[in-house]
């Protein structure tokens, strides 16, 4: 197969001063922070489904997407061919994953046994440009939207056929994510919603969701796949409403039917900011539970209120997000997931690698000026200092357990008045956090 990006040379690191538009400015992948070079932090991976499957339609026009290596046919042959000019682009870029749903890799046919051997076929080309180049899958996850047997959802539907096809569906695509050696694996939630509660049980659907999944932890457990699984919230589309809301829903599901040891979760920034949360705010309550495992890094219009997914350029949001990252010690099984695609009008293939890079780059700058925090030590200290009233007496107590509703009125009773309130100091947190952003940034 000739090159799919011929013109493209592999991406190398040039510094800030560069002006050179396919090279990285900040990500410098061997560069040590904390102990640990770049490429380590991050383990960057390239979606498969926006990247090599997005044509760039829209509602209201056909797509734009030029795409020299597809034919555009439904073929096994072509989805092999686009496998090789994807694993091109993950060399060129220098991204260590890379993830996909399993109608993205390979043809749906017209029976479940037909589209498992066209599924077959695609992976042995996985397996081969792996070994060839070392790239790895970090997740692999099925994609139960798009046929019309999932018009009311898969694991949610009405239909016990539907709950059904999609067992299997699921099956199948943990057993290609176990043979291809995948990370960890990921549950979205599709359709698994609804839009009026006119017409839903909705005890009955979310008892059949966790009846699912726990058939999907046990058969993982069957078939010795060690990888990590993953839930990731998102609050709408294409229901009204959809089961695994945010993370605290997610939470809360896993703990109700039984599931919380078994998943962590996949956090992404736009489904973030449907949910009317910031994207630190939902890493940080999944790491206050120890169940941040790997985030979908993208970024959506604030003037639009749908799933953008815009690449990642919010150096605040990255810098946020490696802050959780770090204190939680570092990836294990998940990492930086580009879940995002070029807009409709960046319709050449030079585009994607733009997208891309602007998006490492921004992480780069996002972990330095992390790791920079966290080495100035203000906001520590400040946090420390603000809640230091638990460190020892009545604080100390309550957070023991030694303190009742009595004890607490006695003390109170003794005292007479809280002690001083002490200011937040919002303002001047914030330009610390500015200060180090930009030297960060301004650094060679």
């Amino acid at each position: 197969m000739a090159e799919a990006f011929p013109n493209i040379p592999k991406i190398p690191y040039e510094g800030p001063k560069s002006k050179n538009p396919l090279a990285f400015k900040h990500y410098n992948p061997d560069e040590v922070i904390e102990g640990k070079p770049m490429k380590d932090h991050f383990r960057f991976s390239v979606v498969y489904w926006h990247t090599f499957r997005n044509l760039l339609t829209d509602p209201f026009g056909a797509g734009t997407a030029i795409r020299p290596w597809d034919d555009g046919s439904n073929s096994v042959q072509n989805a092999q061919q686009r496998v090789r000019a994807a694993f091109e682009f993950f060399e060129k870029l220098g991204v260590s994953h890379y993830a996909f749903h399993d109608r993205d890799v390979a043809p749906e046919a017209s029976t479940l046994r037909e589209t498992n051997r066209n599924l077959d076929e695609v992976v042995k080309v996985f397996k081969e440009e792996q070994q060839r180049t070392g790239i790895k899958l970090l997740w692999g996850t099925a994609f139960l939207v798009g046929n019309p047997r999932y018009v009311h959802g898969a694991a949610t539907s009405c239909n016990a056929d539907a709950f059904a096809f999609a067992a299997a569906q699921v099956k199948k695509a943990l057993e290609v994510t176990y043979e291809l050696g995948g990370d960890g694996y990921v549950f979205w939630g599709g359709r698994e919603g609804y839009s009026t509660l006119l017409n839903t049980d909705l005890k009955r659907e979310l008892d059949h969701y966790g009846r699912f999944l726990r058939m999907a932890a046990d058969y993982k457990k069957k078939l010795g796949f060690k990888g990590q699984f993953y839930i990731e919230p998102k609050p709408k589309e294409p229901t009204k409403h959809q089961y695994d809301f945010d993370a605290a829903a997610c939470l809360n599901f896993l703990r109700q039917y039984d599931l919380i040891d078994d998943f962590k979760l996949n956090i992404e920034a736009n489904h973030s900011t449907l949910a009317g949360h910031t994207m630190h705010h939902e890493m940080e309550y999944a790491a206050a539970a120890g169940k941040l495992g790997s985030i979908d890094a993208n970024i959506g219009d604030p003037l639009l209120g749908w799933d953008t997914d815009q690449f990642p350029t919010d150096i605040y949001t990255a810098t946020l997000s490696m802050l959780s990252i770090l204190k939680m010690g570092g990836f294990v099984t998940g990492g930086v997931n580009f879940d995002a695609k070029v807009r409709r009008e960046s319709f050449e293939p030079e585009d994607l690698f733009h997208a891309h890079i602007a998006g490492m780059d921004c992480f780069a700058v996002g972990l330095k000026a992390a790791a920079a925090i966290r080495a100035d030590g203000r906001l520590d200290e400040f946090i420390n200092q603000r809640y230091g009233s638990w460190s020892d007496g009545v604080g100390a107590e309550i957070e023991s357990g030694k303190a009742d509703f009595e004890s607490l009125e006695k003390y109170m009773l003794e005292k007479g008045e809280i002690d001083k309130n002490s200011s937040g100091r919002q303002e001047y947190l914030e330009s610390v956090v500015n200060d180090l952003i930009y030297q960060a940034a301004a650094a060679k």
